[in-house]
C-alpha cells in the first residue's frame, strides 16, 4: 500500500480545517487516497462541532495514517496548539502554521509519507510572525535544501483543461519586470519540461511561451523585451530540442482551440497566468511546486476568513489536489 499523503494545517483560522475535516468524510465517496492531517486534534475536533459535522479523529504517527483512514480521520500532532477561532487568527497561527508545513517535508524526506498536500495560508499572519518568504514556494524550497543551496522552485497551476507557469512569482508587477530574463525563463521552461516529463508522463512537453507587453510587444512598437528577453529564451529552448512556441501574445493563448496546442503556458509573471486558469478552473485547479525532490500540491485558493467555520467552503480544489498528489508520487523519479 503506497504511503499516506501529509496534508498540513494551513492557516488555523481558515478554511483549511473546513475541508480537510470534509474530504475526509467523502474519502469513501469519491476513493480518495489515504491522508493524515498535520495540526491540532482539539482544534480540529471545535471546528468539526461548529460545523455540525459528526467525525472520529484518531491521534497516530505517520506511519499508522493508512490503517487509520477508513475509520478516522488521522491527526499526526505537531506540539504547536491551535486556539484560533474561525476567521480571527490570533497568537498561535503562525507558529501551527509554520510547524506543521515543517513537520510535513520532514515525514516527507524520511519516506513516513508520499507526497506533502498543503492548505492555504495566511501570508500576512506569518509576516507579522517574522516569516521572511514570499510564499509557501520560496519556503518549500528553503526547507527542502536541509541547510543546503535550495532548489529553484517553479510554480504551476494545473488542472485538466489548462496548466500554466508564471516566470516570475510573489512580485510587485515593477519588481517582477526588473527580474524577468532569458536565463530566468530557460531555466524555468527546463524545469517545467522535466516535470511534466518525468511526473505527468509527457514524452515530449509542448511549451507556449506568452510574450510579456500587449500582442507580444508588436515587434517592438509595444515595448522591446519580447525582442531582447523573450524570444532569446526561445530559441535558446528550441536549440536544446524542446518542443517550444513563442513569444506570443497572451490575449490570444487560452480560448479552447489554442490551448489544445500546448500541454503549458510558460507565462512572464503573476497574474498573467493565474487569472487565466482561476477564470476557467477555479473549483479543480491545483498548485503543483516544481523542481523539488519530493511531490507537493496545494488548492489554488486562499484561507476565505469570511466563510470559515460556515460550512460553505468548498473542497473541490483540496480533493484535486490529493489526487493529484497521490498520482504524482507514484509516478516520480527514481
Amino acid at each position: 500500500m503506497a504511503k499516506p499523503l501529509a496534508l498540513t494545517s494551513g492557516e488555523p483560522a481558515g478554511i483549511g480545517p473546513d475541508i480537510a475535516i470534509t474530504a475526509w468524510l467523502l474519502r469513501h465517496e469519491l476513493n480518495l487516497p489515504s491522508f493524515y492531517l498535520l495540526g491540532d486534534r482539539g482544534a480540529l475536533a471545535e471546528r468539526a462541532k461548529a460545523l455540525g459535522l459528526r467525525v472520529d479523529f484518531a491521534d497516530v504517527g505517520p506511519e499508522e495514517a493508512n490503517a487509520a483512514f477508513a475509520r478516522a480521520m488521522p491527526v499526526v500532532a505537531t506540539g504547536k496548539p491551535a486556539t484560533a477561532p474561525p476567521g480571527r487568527p490570533d497568537a498561535t497561527s503562525a507558529d501551527a502554521a509554520m510547524a506543521s508545513i515543517r513537520q510535513a517535508v520532514l515525514d516527507v524526506t524520511n519516506g513516513k509519507a508520499s507526497a506533502v498536500v498543503t492548505n492555504p495560508i495566511a501570508k500576512n499572519v506569518l509576516y507579522r510572525a517574522g516569516f521572511r518568504h514570499p510564499g509557501h514556494t520560496e519556503f518549500l524550497a528553503e526547507l527542502a535544501a536541509n541547510g543546503g543551496p535550495p532548489p529553484q522552485p517553479v510554480m504551476m497551476l494545473w488542472s485538466p483543461a489548462l496548466a500554466v507557469v508564471p516566470v516570475t512569482i510573489h512580485l510587485a508587477l515593477r519588481e517582477a519586470l526588473a527580474q524577468l530574463s532569458s536565463a530566468l525563463i530557460v531555466t524555468t521552461a527546463r524545469i517545467a519540461a522535466a516535470d511534466l516529463k518525468a511526473r505527468f508522463g509527457l514524452l515530449q512537453p509542448r511549451l507556449a511561451i506568452s510574450g510579456l507587453n500587449p500582442h507580444a510587444g508588436e515587434d517592438g512598437s509595444l515595448g522591446t523585451e519580447d525582442i531582447e528577453i523573450v524570444a532569446p529564451a526561445v530559441e535558446t529552448l528550441r536549440g536544446e530540442g524542446f518542443a517550444v512556441r513563442g513569444p506570443l501574445p497572451a490575449d490570444t493563448m487560452f480560448h479552447p482551440a489554442a490551448r489544445k496546442t500546448y500541454d503549458c503556458a510558460i507565462c512572464m509573471y503573476h497574474d498573467q497566468a493565474l487569472i487565466p486558469i482561476k477564470t476557467i478552473a477555479f473549483e479543480d485547479a491545483v498548485n503543483v511546486t516544481l523542481g523539488l525532490p519530493f511531490v507537493r500540491t496545494s488548492p489554488d485558493h486562499g484561507t476565505a476568513f469570511d466563510i470559515a467555520g460556515t460550512g460553505k467552503a468548498n473542497p473541490s480544489s483540496l480533493i484535486a489536489a490529493l489526487r493529484l498528489a497521490a498520482r504524482l508520487a507514484a509516478a516520480r523519479p527514481a
